[in-house]
């Protein structure tokens, strides 16, 4: 008589999933380990305006987004703000997983309280340092105190403000620099560890991959398409400010490669890529195919000379059309212009803190000052 086999572990996750970045992937990353798959539910626009206010991107964006991350394996639309024992039964989940932070709904009540009390909700600890209201308020403000050059690239900003209450002082919690501190032990979790097989078409991009959006996913998984491995190089920051101009990037080199290493199209990441193509770059990754996006500017070298004039001569560089206009400009153009809304709503009001969070929390610590500029 034959043993029966043992069934997967269905584990279940939900959430708004506004703005995904790394944190949100990490969370996911530690549920799909205490299972064998994964299933996302992901709240309608409607639900998270009941219990949050309107959400920055839309649930068709916020579904695409989840679907990216290598580790989700299913996606479920429209699903409650509470998470009921009904919902995992009929996606025959076991139990449920969330952060070791609180979610309550608009009354106030724990959004898992029934979960909790059927012995079906375990707990992942939250990715420290980063946040939603955190990254709004990095775009908010643009302040320039949110990442270094040098010796100082990546050191927290803890000086007294010097510019007009714009650093990390003029904020509660932090919201104006990354709190985030990186480890070689979270890039190891995050990435694949896989190398190319004999005979696999390398892909290499290259960019900034800043406030990773549908834009960059659509992107990639256009360049995944052209080959059997993508490798995606990450330009450091000062690099990146220098052909993105204002205070870019907002997210700093290492938050970027996590946010890049959880997009299940991509296999491997350079850290600190150089900007212009070289031939040492394509013959240690035995590069077939350089790529790039054709909506995006290419912006000089240094020395005024073409970055992919290398892969350009050799006759392997293909710009590619994503079919997405997203890019950071517009996200952030996006956020700058929901806050300015929210704005004339306090002016209207005698209680402003109090309109700004019911009306959008992610907004409440953050002082919004129409005179900065992208």
């Amino acid at each position: 008589m034959s043993e029966n086999k043992k069934q997967p572990v269905r584990v279940w996750c939900d959430g708004c999933y506004d703005m995904v970045h790394f944190g949100h992937a990490n969370s996911l990353r530690q549920a799909k380990a205490l299972g064998d798959v994964l299933i996302v539910g992901i709240h309608s626009d409607e639900e998270i305006a009941k219990h949050k206010g309107p959400p920055v991107f839309t649930q068709e964006e916020r579904y695409k987004m989840v679907k990216g991350i290598k580790w989700v394996d299913e996606v479920v639309k429209n699903v409650p703000y509470i998470t009921t024992l009904e919902t995992l039964d009929k996606y025959d989940c076991d139990f449920c997983v969330h952060g070791d932070d609180i979610t309550l709904t608009a009354d106030g009540v724990d959004s898992y309280h029934l979960v909790k009390g059927a012995g079906r909700y375990k707990e992942v600890e939250r990715t420290r340092g980063v946040s939603t209201t955190d990254i709004v308020g990095r775009m908010l403000l643009l302040t320039r105190e949110h990442f270094r050059r040098g010796e100082r690239e990546y050191e927290v900003e803890r000086r007294q403000s010097t510019s007009l209450g714009l650093d990390h002082t003029a904020t509660v919690p932090f919201t104006a620099c990354s709190q985030f501190l990186p480890t070689s032990r979270k890039i190891i979790q995050f990435s694949e560890g896989m190398e190319p097989q004999k005979g696999d078409v390398v892909v290499y991009v290259a960019g900034a991959f800043d406030l990773f959006h549908t834009g960059h996913l659509d992107f990639l998984k256009k360049a995944k398409e052209q080959g059997d491995f993508l490798i995606v190089g990450l330009h450091t920051d000062p690099t990146v400010n220098r052909y993105k101009g204002s205070n870019y990037p907002i997210m700093n080199l290492h938050e970027r490669v996590l946010s890049v290493l959880a997009c299940r199209y991509v296999n491997e990441v350079v850290i600190g890529a150089p900007y212009a193509v070289s031939e040492e770059l394509m013959a240690h990754f035995k590069v077939s195919l350089v790529c790039h996006g054709s909506k995006t500017p290419i912006s000089d070298d240094t020395d005024g000379s073409d970055p992919y004039d290398l892969p350009k001569r050799k006759g392997i560089f293909k710009l590619l059309d994503s079919g997405n206009s997203t890019t950071t400009e517009t996200i952030v153009e996006r956020i700058i212009k929901h806050r300015r809304e929210l704005n004339k709503k306090v002016l209207r009001s005698k209680r402003c803190n109090e309109t700004v969070s019911k009306v959008n929390p992610v907004y409440s610590n953050v002082i919004f000052h129409d005179s900065l500029k992208i």
